[in-house]
């Protein structure tokens, strides 16, 4: 049994592609990547601890996930890792290795500024919800989402975002595991065993950027790696889902 709530994609059978969300997102936005570009893929796309449908309760970590994730696989898997799920995707290569026959990273935020996660924290926390539908949509519209499709951005409002109190709304997220997550973030990069093969997908529009030098010093070390430029903001397969499903396909040989 686990407590992750998973969205499966594809033919029966055992798992090739294991994708994880970010941060504060679900495994649902994997759906337009999974069935319109690898649809003869078996692919796994949880949602991670504290999000969606999935467990809200306790430990909120990095290492409670990777724990989680493992429990889904029973042969090596590509690990595909978005944002937070980079950092996820890198911990349970580094824990389970035999579980993981490459990593695909997209725009990973790994090891980060703990000031700066401390002020994007106490932001969320001042202001954890939205007025309405409309003005949840425009901060993603004029974010990390303006690059992608309108109908892409809807259906993320569709399956994610959820009544709040006082008539408000917000994404189906437990914020005390964001505060946690947030926290996360600004720990030392764990790297897996250099017998992983790790592509990694920097998107060259992210301000200020998440891919830091001491990440790709680390990667590019003894190992099979490829670094690759997209010219999107941060939200990688939703924006170029048809360039991320080539890199993919690339992986799984």
């Amino acid at each position: 049994m686990t407590d992750l709530h998973v969205h499966r994609y594809g033919p029966s059978g055992p798992t090739q592609v294991l994708a994880i969300h970010g941060l504060t997102g679900h495994g649902k936005r994997w759906q337009t990547l999974a069935t319109q570009h690898l649809s003869d893929v078996r692919m796994s796309a949880p949602d991670l601890l504290g999000h969606g449908s999935s467990s809200w309760a306790a430990p909120w970590t990095i290492d409670a996930n990777a724990t989680a994730l493992a429990e889904l696989l029973d042969s090596p898997a590509v690990v595909v890792g978005h944002s937070f799920g980079g950092a996820v995707a890198l911990q349970l290569a580094a824990s389970r290795p035999e579980l993981v026959s490459a990593l695909i990273l997209l725009d990973p935020a790994v090891g980060l500024d703990g000031a700066w996660m401390r002020d994007i924290a106490n932001d969320m926390l001042a202001s954890p919800d939205y007025t309405d539908r409309a003005e949840a949509r425009s901060e993603k519209a004029n974010g990390s989402w303006a690059d992608v499709d309108a109908d892409e951005l809807d259906r993320e409002l569709d399956e994610h975002l959820i009544d709040a109190p006082q008539g408000r709304v917000g994404w189906r997220i437990s914020i005390p595991a964001m505060m946690s997550y947030w926290s996360e973030l600004a720990r030392p990069i764990t790297l897996p065993p250099n017998t992983i093969p790790a592509t990694l997908i920097r998107a060259t529009r992210t301000s200020p950027p998440y891919v830091t030098d001491e990440l790709l010093a680390g990667l590019e070390t003894d190992r099979d790696f490829e670094l690759l430029d997209f010219d999107c903001d941060h939200m990688v397969a939703q924006a170029l889902p048809a360039e991320t499903a080539a890199v993919i396909r690339k992986a799984l040989g």
